[in-house]
């Protein structure tokens, strides 16, 4: 299958996809390993790294943009991240990342309903577009 969205920081990237229910700020609800620490946060305990991040939004605080930078370059960020709306703080984090590591972290708005839990998704983002495909899997 493939979806369309919006790119709002440019790349590619391939990976399984973790979707989160609630928001996630990367200040204070990550740790440097790329795991969901928020005790209040439903997934509390799930390693982000290398994974395809679906979510609504994220959640709080302007640091949150150095929060994902630096796991942008410690190589513990997601792979990918997927929101259904719009964030001006997320894709700070990912042209920051950008502009001082040479690493790219594709940021996208799209909905994501229909991609199955069980998959392999590819990321590709330009400047204006971005396209999610897929294929599934039994673990």
């Amino acid at each position: 299958m493939i979806i369309q969205g919006r790119t709002l920081h440019p790349g590619t990237a391939t990976g399984e996809p973790i979707r989160l229910t609630a928001p996630l700020s990367f200040w204070g609800g990550t740790d440097e390993h790329g795991r969901i620490v928020d005790a209040h946060h439903p997934q509390c305990g799930a390693l982000l790294t290398g994974r395809i991040l679906l979510m609504e939004s994220g959640r709080g605080s302007s640091s949150a943009s150095s929060v994902l930078a630096e796991q942008i370059r410690a190589r513990t960020a997601p792979a990918a991240i997927i929101l259904t709306r719009p964030d001006l703080i997320i894709p700070l984090g990912a042209l920051v990342a950008a502009e001082l590591y040479n690493l790219n972290l594709p940021v996208v708005v799209a909905p994501h309903d229909a991609i199955p839990d069980q998959a392999l998704l590819q990321v590709v983002a330009t400047s204006t577009n971005a396209t999610i495909t897929w294929s599934t899997f039994t673990p």
